[in-house]
């Protein structure tokens, strides 16, 4: 029981850790991509930026998703049942 509960909570800070990273590294890639465009191209600038909060906006959802499964995964693990 006790290795169930101590897998799974590795399990969830592996996920939580990688899936920061993950964002944080893509945003970061993206943002500077974003800079570049709108440095050779300014009068495109509100398309851009809308373009960006459009996904900035989906990778927020996704990570809430990601907290809903932590916490799924937390107290109502269908392991230890």
């Amino acid at each position: 029981m006790e290795y169930i509960l101590s897998a799974t909570m590795s399990a969830v800070g592996m996920m939580l850790g990688l899936a920061f990273l993950g964002i944080g590294i893509g945003l970061g890639i993206m943002g500077a991509r974003v800079a570049e465009a709108i440095g050779r191209n300014p009068e495109t600038k509100s398309d851009v930026v809308q373009g960006v909060m459009i996904v900035a906006i989906v990778l927020a959802v996704l990570l809430l998703v990601l907290f809903a499964f932590v916490f799924l995964l937390l107290f109502f693990n269908p392991l230890t049942v």
